[in-house]
């Protein structure tokens, strides 16, 4: 019997928790397999053992495995594998199968440009963006999020998009904050490359409201889970090949 063990990244944040659990149960609606069950990589109960042995008890003969991850780093290529490895040498018959993160997509860069129109209106030529990333060590972080950048000013014909990180590379959130808001004439719309709301991003959003009470043209989005697409890319991943 196949299940389906969907991975995500694990919150302190009570809404960002109740945020993902709603989310899943709205893919798990529209999929036609009998065992479904979510699991985190820490901070947020069930962990990855946990959703694997409940899948295990409900008669799984294979099971799935789809990460909630935007982009490839340190999370997917160590530490989910890592994880798993043990349980894997435990149940030898039971194949597994690990789908890829989502990646940089032209489906997911539509859809981040959509909820920028959503938040933000028409895009003008002296308005500037601020794409936010969580952030990693992994040298693939800069090549994707130029990749997403481009996408972007693309799609919104804007002049100056710009990329930062909450931690672990550089530039650090305040440094792009700081830049990109020197001598701007219009909007500075901050974007959080983000799935779900967590910690990070109500952070984010506390900063932007302060700078607001500044008197600053600042906005920022929300998060990509807000938009359709992405609960079907899941859902893609769960029944693809």
């Amino acid at each position: 019997m196949k299940a389906i063990l969907y991975i995500g990244h694990g919150t302190r944040s009570k809404k960002g928790a109740v945020e993902i659990r709603a989310f899943i149960e709205r893919v798990k609606a529209r999929i036609d397999v009998p065992i479904q069950e979510l699991s985190f990589l820490e901070l947020t109960e069930p962990l990855i053992e946990e959703g694997f042995e409940l899948c295990v008890e409900q008669g799984a003969t294979e099971i799935e495995v789809v990460p909630l991850f935007l982009l490839a780093a340190g999370h997917i290529k160590r530490d989910i594998p890592e994880a798993l490895a043990p349980l894997l040498a435990q149940y030898p018959t039971i194949p597994v199968k690990i789908k890829n993160p989502f990646g940089v997509q032209e489906v997911i860069l539509d859809a981040v440009a959509e909820l920028i129109r959503d938040s933000a209106g028409d895009v003008f030529p002296n308005d500037r963006l601020l794409i936010v990333g969580v952030g990693s060590s992994d040298p693939d972080i800069h090549v994707n999020f130029g990749k997403i950048a481009s996408g972007i000013r693309e799609r919104l014909e804007a002049e100056k998009v710009s990329v930062c990180y909450f931690a672990a590379t550089e530039p650090r959130l305040s440094e792009g904050l700081e830049t990109i808001s020197e001598g701007v004439a219009g909007r500075v719309i901050v974007v959080p490359y983000m799935l779900f709301s967590g910690l990070l991003l109500a952070e984010l959003n506390k900063i932007v409201r302060a700078r607001q009470k500044e008197g600053q043209k600042i906005l920022c989005t929300a998060p990509l889970s807000n938009h359709q697409v992405i609960e079907d890319i899941v859902i893609e991943r769960a029944i693809g090949e």
